[in-house]
């Protein structure tokens, strides 16, 4: 765990820190003079210690919880485990906020919707997760809604990708070295978001919350537009200089997982505007700029 900056700058807690979200975020607050950062890999904080987590947050302005269970499959194998994480840990996180008079922006999920829908889900629709995993998302959003109704902000992202960690984008870049074609599912619809993207926009939403001008509950944190992943690695392809001809389309009945994954993971984005904010960039426009930006250059 480690800090920065004066008293006299804005206090952010950073947990999940060393994960793929948490260090894009960990860097834009670097970037920031007017921000104080601590940042907390999961070895240096445990969501599921309550005593923890009430130390941690004490002293501090505002918490970005990017910490999570993200195994998707692993969920649908220990709901209970997960849930001890994406739910209960964040319980605990929102307590200790609470007691702290800290703000929490927590990160959540498109998997919280049945994705069902046919135009893209609003930030008050109905939830309906269908595995595990977003079950457990879900309890976690409640506990922030109950126990922070004025001071809990919830961002749900889906199909991210970034320089750190294992992503769609990532693996498909370095597949291409070693397969003349790919088969990519076609028929899920979703928007690729990238991480630093995502990153800037949780700290552009933690100042507008802190400045009074963002009203508490949910956000969605995507990319503008639709894509399928077969769509999203054709552009990966075609803005890498590689053929894009090489990436056929498939059915997801073709790749059998333990958990079921929604056939419809676009989010809307009316909410924005109540913080001052427009929507995220579209989907193609922010992978351009990560592939310009080397995103994946030591991936490959």
């Amino acid at each position: 765990m480690s800090a920065s900056g004066t008293a006299d700058t804005t206090r952010w807690l950073v947990t999940g820190a060393g994960g793929m979200l948490g260090r894009e975020v960990v860097a834009a607050l670097t970037a920031d003079p007017a921000a104080s950062v601590t940042a907390a890999t999961r070895a240096e904080l445990d969501l599921t210690n309550p005593e923890a987590l009430l130390a941690a947050v004490r002293g501090h302005d505002i918490v970005v919880n990017a910490a999570a269970w993200t195994d998707v499959d692993g969920a649908e194998a220990d709901e209970a485990a997960a849930t001890v994480v994406n739910g209960d840990g964040v319980r605990h996180l929102a307590a200790a906020c609470a007691a702290a008079g800290a703000l929490l922006l927590h990160v959540s999920t498109d998997y919280v919707f049945p994705g069902d829908a046919k135009e893209p889900y609003r930030e008050d629709d109905p939830t309906g997760p269908v595995n595990a995993y977003g079950r457990g998302k879900l309890a976690g959003e409640l506990a922030v809604a109950e126990l922070l109704p004025e001071t809990g902000y919830t961002v749900r992202t889906a199909w991210l990708y970034g320089a750190h960690g294992r992503n769609f984008v990532a693996t498909m870049l370095k597949l291409a070295a070693t397969h003349e074609t790919l088969d990519v599912v076609d028929d899920q619809l979703g928007q690729p978001t990238w991480a630093r993207a995502l990153a800037v926009r949780l700290t552009e939403l933690g100042r507008a919350a802190l400045a009074g001008e963002a009203p508490a509950g949910a956000y969605h944190g995507t990319a503008s537009g639709q894509a399928t992943w077969y769509d999203l690695a054709r552009a990966a392809f075609e803005l890498s200089g590689l053929d894009p001809e090489r990436i056929r389309p498939t059915t997801a009945d073709k790749f059998v997982r333990p958990a079921v994954r929604p056939a419809y993971s676009v989010l809307g984005h009316d909410r924005w505007s109540a913080a001052g904010l427009p929507a995220m960039a579209g989907w193609r426009d922010e992978l351009e700029a990560a592939v310009a930006a080397g995103t994946f250059a030591a991936q490959a």
